[in-house]
């Protein structure tokens, strides 16, 4: 399955803001310098975070982005749904009624044997999304990283971590 570019970009922009809790965040800037893409791109999927509920915005000096929920409930599957959407990737264009040999569509009152494989295919692979949390992400990468890199991302973050304003 082909995924868009942005729920890369989504998911690593949520694996930034995992490690700052409720009280912190980073400002869109930031996160589109941290991970090199341009800026209003990066916006319009962090407005998609931010219509699904993944993350919270504040705007002024000490605004930016936090998630708005904990990581152990983000999945990638949310991740994915509120980048592309939650239509299916297989659409049904009922081809078996076309052509020479086509099917009324009196007789086509189930979905055609290709029609439900590919729908027992993505029911699989969204169920596989839904498995996979955001912590564990952040655990396998903080896991995978070496200290230095540890390091300049303490760093870096030091340097761009905002105050978010306390919700209410």
């Amino acid at each position: 399955m082909r995924m868009n570019k942005g729920v890369e970009w989504a998911t690593h922009a949520c694996t930034l803001l995992a490690p700052l809790g409720p009280d912190k965040g980073l400002s869109l800037t930031a996160l589109a310098d941290y991970h090199g893409v341009p800026q209003p791109y990066m916006a319009k999927q962090m407005q998609a975070l931010s219509k699904a509920g993944i993350v919270r915005t504040s705007r002024g000096k000490s605004g930016g982005y936090a998630l708005a929920r904990p990581v152990d409930d983000i999945s990638l599957w949310d991740i994915k749904q509120a980048v592309d959407g939650p239509e299916p990737a297989f659409r049904c264009t009922e081809i078996r009624q076309q052509g020479p040999c086509a099917l009324p569509s009196a007789e086509c009152k189930t979905p055609c044997a290709i029609a439900a494989a590919f729908a027992r295919a993505e029911a699989a692979y969204r169920d596989a999304l839904r498995g996979i949390k955001l912590s564990a992400i952040v655990s396998d990468v903080a896991g995978h990283a070496d200290a230095k890199h540890i390091g300049d991302i303490v760093a870096w973050y030091q340097a761009h971590v905002t105050e978010m304003p306390v919700r209410p």
